[in-house]
């Protein structure tokens, strides 16, 4: 029937601008009277029997408009049935895009890269990205214009960017800076005790909410733990809260596994060289420690080679110890990607952590002789892993497949229009709300947004059992559930770059005119992932601009919703 409507009422060449444009029917529906078969004149001109004839029809139409506009869940794009697609955005940047996070409010904040300037991207009444504004944000501290640096969501909302391989000229900067998105200011951070340098740096928000931030560049190894409140930092070294570390953090990323631990797969550094070397390890943050809690463990061979040692083509020299994303899935593996700058066509390898029984299989090699040093991913809503590769490292061109999570292996799918030349350095993922995947293409204003064929299980959603029936425009309230968190951090990189989206986001939509408002999350119970049944919870402001009247509200983990509850939106005093 909704077809139905639209094909009478607007026609196949409006129904394709509505598709495009997004916006809601009721502002295209009786517009043209010259391209729609059916127009409010031509129904003046009919007979009397044949407009009443209409009535029913019109009726049934305007019934259905609260629900066309198409939910962000499952995006109404121009995609063919089952085949996956890149929308580019309708609105692009007036800027170089850089590294994105995802804010509490829906918004998405995109560094101008390599500068001190930040740019929000305000979603359509719809929900959708791709036809969103932009809004410029206030430019960092003095003096920090990071590239390549440690980035994290905060517990609260705020965000943390630390360090960077280059701020302005290459010196692995120690600054570091919070970002506060309700009063729109930055914080200068000052950096851990002794600390001369941040760099690259690894990075991840512990389930407790602590930001563990690791040193790219000493040996031995150091991390540290930040106390927001305070902007102080309890540095970790491997006589307090590090020990066990096999390598220097260099070149390495950090994934949150379900148990509260963190997985690195080691790349070697400031270690005797190997050239066959296959460690990883596990960082538990509750072990003893020394005289802070904290350590680390092997957690196996990788059973092949992730890092780039150049085995078979002359290293050590010219060995780029560069590494790819690992990313965990909702069946509780981690999916990790290596990089290979031996001759061209020679494939970087992948491999499988079994979270359960604490063990590596190995994965299908890298299609087309690609690898994925230095590169993105981001995990899909149906379990697919979503991988930026390019041929050796640094090389063009970039192309892009998914990793199956049922393990027959790679996926082909369509390229982003106009993306090349480019290579796995030049891209970075995002996990946006409605499902699909933001890369921006680093150094260049072009951003896309992938729709994905599949779509996620039942039982991978997000549940509410508590929530307020009532709310009120500028007021702050708690939803109670399971899986806020979801099932991944989202999207990872090889070693810097974190965009993690492992927090609830709460949306709102109105039943009469269907568009869709954003709360702003904070205070969540927990910053872990696959939470299982554990109860979690988290506040939820409810901003002006959110529309009255009966409405639906919305917890989203990494692009999956749970199913939406019933309330009534009161508007603010």
């Amino acid at each position: 029937m909704r077809a139905l409507c639209l094909r009478k009422s607007i026609g196949r060449e409006n129904r394709k601008k509505y598709m495009n444009r997004h916006t809601h029917p009721t502002m295209n529906l009786f517009k043209s009277t010259t391209t729609a078969p059916i127009a409010i004149d031509s129904i003046n001109r009919m007979p009397l029997r044949r407009a009443f004839f209409l009535i029913p029809l019109v009726l049934a139409c305007f019934a259905f408009l609260p629900q066309m506009g198409a939910a962000p869940d499952s995006p109404e794009v121009d995609c063919p049935n089952g085949v996956p697609c890149w929308i580019p955005i309708h609105t692009p940047p007036r800027f170089n895009v850089g590294v994105a996070l995802l804010l509490t409010d829906g918004n998405i904040m995109v560094q101008e890269n390599g500068t001190p300037n930040w740019y929000e991207l305000i979603p359509d009444n719809f929900g959708f990205y791709r036809s969103g504004s932009w809004h410029q944000l206030r430019s960092m501290p003095s003096g920090y214009k990071p590239l390549y640096f440690a980035s994290a969501v905060l517990k609260n909302g705020h965000v943390i960017i630390e360090g960077g391989e280059y701020n302005g000229i290459f010196n692995d900067t120690n600054l570091g800076a919070i970002y506060d998105p309700v009063a729109n200011h930055w914080t200068p951070v000052p950096h851990p005790d002794h600390w001369s340098q941040i760099g690259d740096a690894p990075s991840v928000v512990l389930p407790n909410g602590t930001f563990m931030l690791g040193n790219c560049c000493d040996n031995p190894a150091q991390a540290a733990l930040l106390d927001e409140a305070s902007l102080t930092w309890t540095v970790l070294t491997m006589a307090s809260g590090y020990a066990g570390k096999f390598d220097i953090n260099n070149e390495e990323g950090w994934t949150l596994l379900p148990n509260g631990t963190v997985l690195t797969v080691d790349t070697y550094l400031g270690v005797p060289y190997d050239r066959h070397g296959t460690n990883s390890e596990i960082y538990d943050p509750a072990a003893p420690g020394g005289g802070h809690r904290g350590a680390w463990t092997s957690a196996g061979s990788t059973v092949v080679q992730l890092w780039d040692s150049k085995a078979a083509c002359g290293g050590p020299t010219g060995a780029s110890y560069e590494i790819g994303p690992a990313v965990l899935r909702p069946d509780g593996t981690v999916f990790a990607t290596g990089s290979n700058t031996c001759l061209p066509l020679t494939a970087g390898h992948t491999a499988i952590f079994d979270t359960t029984t604490k063990t590596w299989t190995r994965g299908h090699d890298i299609p087309d002789g690609n690898d994925a040093a230095d590169a993105p991913a981001a995990i899909l809503p149906d379990g697919n892993v979503l991988v930026d590769t390019n041929p050796r490292y640094g090389r063009n061109p970039s192309t892009l497949y998914e990793y199956k999570l049922d393990g027959t292996g790679w996926k082909r799918i369509p390229q982003p229009p106009g993306l090349n030349p480019s290579n796995t350095e030049g891209g970075r993922m995002l996990v946006t709300p409605d499902g699909t995947i933001l890369l921006a293409h680093v150094g260049f204003p072009q951003i896309w947004f992938y729709v994905p064929a599949g779509t996620y299980r039942q039982s991978w959603r997000p549940t509410i059992t508590t929530c307020p029936a009532t709310v009120t425009v500028g007021s702050t309230y708690t939803v109670s559930g399971t899986q806020f968190n979801g099932l991944s951090q989202g999207a990872a990189f090889g070693d810097d770059a974190q965009s993690a989206t492992n927090y609830p986001i709460v949306r709102i939509r109105n039943n009469a005119s269907g568009e869709y408002h954003f709360a702003r999350t904070h205070g969540f119970s927990t910053m872990a992932v696959a939470t299982g049944n554990m109860p979690t919870s988290t506040k939820f402001d409810v901003l002006p601009g959110t529309q009255s009247g009966m409405s639906t509200l919305q917890v989203i983990a990494n692009g999956i919703p749970s199913a939406p509850r019933a309330i009534h939106v009161n508007p603010g005093r």
